[in-house]
């Protein structure tokens, strides 16, 4: 996903992922376009655009070997990760703004974050903001899917869509965390 290294714009407006879908970013909501390109923190943004403090709910997390080799992550099947799933709540509003999954190398994360982390304390961007650590985002997909089996997280409709991108964040110039954060379309239309 070069293209949005330096730049917020596509010309033409279309995104295709690696499986050929493709994305209309020009018709999505401008709020939601642009959590998608940010390499800034999602809970920051959302917090400023929607006026209201948001929570970061652990909905469980654990450390687990992959199934796969993780190319992304330079990970070959049977390595252990931290799984992470979260979700991004909003305290007055009780607003579901996003879910988050994420696969973390403990080995590559600092003694004292790996700690913060394994107690679920609080979203990893802040973690890693809190702790000055210099880190570099790339995204690495986006896509668009229906809630299915996350209806239940988001309190919606099976088939209500939702809004993805997938994007690692490097420490030390070595890939370590592995996020994939999905953004229900019907509240960010609603944004408009």
């Amino acid at each position: 996903m070069k293209r949005f290294r330096t730049k917020g714009y596509v010309p033409g407006g279309w995104l295709t992922n690696g499986e050929v879908e493709g994305l209309e970013m020009a018709n999505l909501p401008p709020f939601l376009r642009t959590l998608l390109v940010t390499d800034g923190t999602v809970t920051k943004s959302i917090e400023a655009y929607f006026w209201e403090t948001v929570n970061v709910e652990n909905l469980g997390q654990g450390v687990m070997p992959i199934d796969r080799d993780l190319e992304s992550l330079e990970l070959g099947q049977g390595d252990e990760v931290l799984q992470r799933r979260v979700r991004l709540v909003g305290e007055d509003s009780g607003a579901i703004y996003a879910h988050a999954e994420s696969l973390l190398r403990l080995d590559r994360l600092p003694e004292e974050l790996n700690h913060e982390l394994q107690a679920g304390r609080i979203g990893i961007g802040e973690l890693l903001r809190e702790r000055g650590l210099e880190t570099y985002r790339e995204l690495l997909g986006f896509g668009v899917e229906s809630m299915g089996d996350l209806a239940e997280v988001f309190g919606g409709n099976d088939a209500d869509l939702l809004v993805s991108r997938v994007y690692r964040i490097a420490l030390n110039h070595h890939p370590t965390i592995l996020i994939t954060e999905k953004f229900p379309l019907l509240l960010y239309q609603d944004t408009k």
